[in-house]
């Protein structure tokens, strides 16, 4: 049996020498006895002389690059047997260069909970450390200076030195802890491992931290289990409104209490001065009621059925106030219900590029849908386009009827089986209704064609190509409708 001591107050490098000759020596983890020099009950009658067999492997090993930062980690921790864990790694690590990878292994699970404890220090370290102003003698000019005292739970203060430093560059501090202490003077950063005394850090400074704690608490949101998380009570002692928190916590409910009292009184002087100055400005204008700028006002606030709960808001139609020509298509897919517009995803851009072949300009049609919220069913992030039932689009009918009256067109075009339904109340198949005009009430006319949404939805390219051309040929109909001076 070997037994190795170490200092054991967070040098790496210091089990790394170590290690690295029992390794190359090949001797196993059951043949050490890692040991911290502290220990000196344990090191009782132990000849610190004792000396390593020769190596007996190869001059040189690598290790896989995720162990030197875990392993640095690790060693920082105050657990005496992390010694023996990391050589246990090590030596697995020869013959297994992936161990690290498998998370149920035991040593694993070990290392990692206690690099897990160790940066959890760190960050209370940068929560918790508080610097108090050290006074100069008159003579001394300079920068003003500063010291801090913690108690970490591991050997950290090298670790977060740098921080520290970084953060604090502009004065001379002092960090003092039971595991080391770090200086700086505004050009050395200094650390040791050496223990360090507790400086006397009273001052009138703390009665202003306990004031200021105090107003900013909050009973109402109080949440002792949040709190004591993050903040355990180990920090309390060194902190100079801790001992404010007993108090505060058991007054919480009476001060909720009166809270509310309070909330109902007399409200202050300047909410009167807020209602007066309202009271004065001059009313907003609001769009006429019986214009479509009134009419997509009013669909805002539309809750006649359940879609508006989970959809984005209403996207309503849009165009010419008089447009000759109107196109309803079913209801907003996600990328409308986001905009706030019709027919601007995927097939929004089927449709404008259709429009450009056959010769037809977007501008000059009023474009909107059967049904004015986006339905669907959400798939992980994904939010899936579900088709609105008889319901939905019976209820949203009048937002429809409406926009019909105020734009007036000679020609609608019903894209989808639910805009035909919508406009006509029939049911029939789409493919014994598309591509032939039907006269409507009003003088105008009805056409039938498929929602490009369809033809993204096919998944045979030959079939998808025939289809639209299909498309194509229906909005060039349209057009020489138009052009003709049928509907116009």
């Amino acid at each position: 049996m070997y037994r190795i001591v170490l200092e054991g107050r967070g040098d790496f490098a210091e089990w790394r020498n170590a290690a690295r000759a029992c390794l190359l020596a090949g001797i196993s983890p059951a043949q050490i006895d890692w040991r911290c020099r502290d220990d000196s009950a344990d090191l009782f009658g132990f000849d610190e002389g004792s000396v390593l067999p020769a190596a007996t492997g190869s001059a040189s090993f690598s290790v896989p690059s995720a162990f030197v930062p875990l392993a640095e980690a690790v060693i920082c921790h105050s657990d005496r047997a992390r010694f023996a864990l990391l050589y246990r790694l090590l030596w697995r690590l020869r013959d297994d260069r992936a161990l690290l990878q498998f998370k149920s292994d035991p040593d694993v699970v070990d290392a990692r909970y206690m690099e897990k404890s160790v940066r959890r220090d760190s960050h209370k370290m940068t929560a918790f450390v508080r610097f108090k102003e050290v006074p100069m003698a008159e003579e001394e000019v300079g920068r003003r200076r500063f010291i801090a005292w913690f108690e970490p739970d591991h050997f950290i203060v090298e670790r977060k030195a740098d921080f520290f430093q970084r953060r604090f560059t502009d004065m001379d501090w002092l960090i003092a802890t039971p595991k080391g202490y770090a200086q700086w003077d505004g050009e050395t950063l200094k650390t040791s491992r050496e223990a360090a005394e507790k400086p006397d850090l009273s001052d009138e400074a703390d009665e202003l931290w306990r004031t200021y704690y105090a107003n900013i608490f909050n009973p109402a949101r109080l949440k002792i289990k949040a709190m004591t998380a993050e903040m355990p009570k180990k920090y309390w002692k060194n902190l100079p409104e801790a001992a404010l928190i007993p108090d505060l916590i058991l007054s919480a409910e009476t001060r909720v209490l009166k809270m509310a009292a309070k909330a109902a009184s007399e409200p202050q002087p300047f909410h009167h001065r807020l209602q007066t100055a309202r009271a004065n400005m001059p009313a907003p204008e609001l769009p006429d009621a019986n214009s479509l700028e009134g009419l997509r006002d009013k669909a805002k606030g539309c809750t006649l059925c359940p879609l508006h709960c989970k959809a984005t808001q209403t996207v309503f139609g849009e165009g010419p106030a008089h447009a000759d020509v109107m196109i309803v298509g079913e209801q907003p897919g996600d990328h409308e219900d986001l905009a706030g517009r019709p027919f601007v995803g995927p097939a929004g851009k089927v449709f404008d590029q259709t429009l450009a072949v056959v010769g037809m300009e977007r501008s000059k049609l009023y474009v909107t849908n059967a049904v004015k919220h986006f339905k669907y069913e959400s798939r992980g992030k994904k939010r899936i386009h579900q088709r609105p039932d008889a319901g939905e689009v019976q209820r949203c009918r009048s937002w429809l009827t409406r926009e019909i009256d105020l734009v007036q067109p000679k020609l609608i075009v019903a894209m989808g089986a639910t805009a035909v339904f919508a406009l006509t109340g029939m049911k029939e198949k789409l493919s014994d209704l598309r591509g032939k005009p039907m006269p409507m009430d009003g003088g105008r006319l009805l056409f039938i064609t498929v929602h490009p949404s369809y033809l993204l939805r096919i998944p045979d390219s030959a079939k998808r190509y025939e289809e639209l051309q299909r498309f194509q040929d229906d909005m060039t109909s349209i057009r020489r409708l138009v052009d003709t001076g049928i509907v116009v």
